[in-house]
């Protein structure tokens, strides 16, 4: 579908990329453009605007490089859906996560982790069940019964519930929780091996594959919530402070 240029606004200052990737946002917005519609050229928005094509392809470039243009021959550009987890995956292939950042991350993992109950027992399947039976025994034996696990097993056990949500943007995003394992387990600090549970009891991972097996979603939210107490215990300190 060819949308016309006749609700978009000239600019005043001509100087502001920003401002000329403002106008085209809200130009997408009042025309109520959808993914796949094909945009105006670039030559067109210039005169529409007022302004060189130089600014309008920086302007444009922008919009490129987060996904919500993209070019095609013979047909020109069109909108298109933004991958949503891939400036995220970008910022941590350069190692671009500050310690402020990998709080956040952490603090949206302990969220993550909680609130997929309903999903996990709406798509659950017994061969998850299976092969999460498989990942808690292989625990088990090589643990020997520490409530704190290596990294590795502590990877393998929750990846698999990310995985067992079949949500492909869940998914994804458990890959950039990865550096978030790291930083935890990193600093974890010596008192968690003793940490005071306020239910009075640690629960396992045995505990909460038992849940899957015969549980509930809202039992497990709670089983869970408990699992993590001893990180939600430091957020809220590092809040406190």
């Amino acid at each position: 579908m060819k949308t016309k240029l006749s609700k978009i606004k000239p600019l005043e200052n001509l100087s502001l990329v920003d401002k000329v990737e403002l106008r085209l946002k809200e130009y997408f917005k009042e025309n109520n453009l959808k993914i796949g519609d094909s945009l105006p050229k670039e030559l067109e928005f210039a005169e529409a605007l007022g302004v060189s094509r130089t600014v309008i392809r920086e302007a444009l470039l922008r919009l490129r490089t987060i996904g919500v243009i993209q070019s095609k021959k013979r047909s020109g550009m069109i909108l298109t859906q933004p991958d949503i987890i891939q400036n995220f995956e970008k910022a941590i292939e350069y190692n671009l996560l500050g310690e402020e950042a990998l709080v956040d991350i952490f603090e949206l993992r302990l969220i993550l982790e909680v609130g997929m109950a309903d999903l996990l027992f709406a798509r659950k399947t017994e061969e998850d069940i299976n092969a999460l039976d498989k990942i808690v025994s292989k625990i088990e034996k090589e643990e020997n019964g520490n409530v704190v696990f290596s990294l590795k097993h502590e990877i393998t056990f929750h990846s698999k519930l990310y995985q067992m949500s079949n949500n492909l943007t869940l998914q994804r995003f458990q890959d950039l929780l990865l550096p978030v394992f790291n930083y935890v387990h990193d600093d974890m600090p010596e008192s968690a091996k003793n940490f005071q549970y306020s239910k009075g009891k640690f629960v396992s991972h045995r505990d909460l594959l038992n849940i899957l097996k015969d549980g509930n979603a809202e039992d497990f939210r709670e089983a869970m919530r408990n699992h993590l107490e001893p990180h939600f215990e430091r957020v809220l300190s590092l809040i406190k402070a």
